[in-house]
């Protein structure tokens, strides 16, 4: 089983997705947009961006745990990880995300 990315709607009305690896885990989640065109286009961002290793930013939080942003070329942050123990976690999470997300299903969980 591959990837997935799940649209879906927050209780505020605004939408998000995530991708999902095959074992049904976050790997990574967007930003809140208004307009589910806008949270598609995320989605083919993420699809087009996520092997190209100068869209792919890893950071440290304020707590020391390590995470990474995948950006557009134009810079404009696409999606967030969850945080790592480890840099070595951080970047399997990167694996991941280069792995699942090109040929990823798009699963619409709005309705």
């Amino acid at each position: 089983m591959a990837g997935k990315f799940e649209l879906c709607k927050a209780k505020n009305g605004k939408l998000f997705f995530c991708l999902k690896a095959s074992n049904g885990q976050t790997i990574l989640s967007s930003e809140m947009y208004e307009k589910r065109a806008s949270a598609t286009n995320g989605i083919k961002s993420v699809k087009k961006n996520s092997t190209n290793e100068k869209c792919i930013e890893r950071k440290k939080a304020r707590n020391g745990k390590n995470y990474f942003v995948l950006k557009s070329t134009n810079g404009q942050v696409i999606g967030q990880s969850q945080q790592y123990a480890s840099a070595a976690s951080m970047e399997k999470g990167i694996a991941s995300v280069q792995r699942n997300a090109a040929d990823a299903e798009v699963k619409d969980m709005t309705s």
